[in-house]
């Protein structure tokens, strides 16, 4: 699907402050986040920052830093199963110009590694819309953490 490029790569480009409303859902999005995986008995990580996370299986390479270059595999879908974007082939991107979920969870997995982030609203679009994904979504990812570049 060609919304990677767009998801991801502009994701600083929002409208302007103003013209929406700015709402915190990250209560509404931890219990969501927290029954889907009751919901699916999947054990995941929560990290300060209200991301959750899985791996599922173990890399053995290195982990990236927050400025590295990386290379993945991806779906991204919505708690219904809806697939929203996901990789054709592998996708390299700066980990510094991604949403925040992606900053901070990719530095948990190694080369090699596999597994799903579970993204709460403010480490994602937060409450605008954008394109297709309505403000406050928790979004979620099977990821695939090919190498660092």
């Amino acid at each position: 699907m060609m919304m990677c490029t767009m998801l991801f790569f502009t994701a600083c480009a929002m409208e302007d402050a103003n013209s929406f409303e700015n709402i915190d859902y990250r209560e509404q999005n931890e219990t969501d986040i927290v029954n889907y995986l009751i919901e699916n008995n999947i054990s995941a990580t929560k990290s300060s920052s209200g991301l959750f996370y899985t791996i599922t299986q173990q890399g053995t390479g290195n982990q990236p830093t927050a400025t590295d270059d990386i290379t993945v595999n991806y779906k991204g879908y919505y708690k219904n199963g809806t697939v929203f974007d996901a990789s054709t082939k592998p996708t390299s991107f700066k980990l510094k110009r991604v949403i925040a979920g992606w900053t901070e969870g990719f530095q948990y997995f190694k080369e090699g590694a596999k597994g799903t982030l579970f993204i709460p609203a403010h480490l994602g679009y937060g409450s605008r819309n954008f394109g297709s994904i309505p403000g406050g979504s928790v979004l979620i990812f099977d990821v695939e953490l090919i190498k660092i570049n």
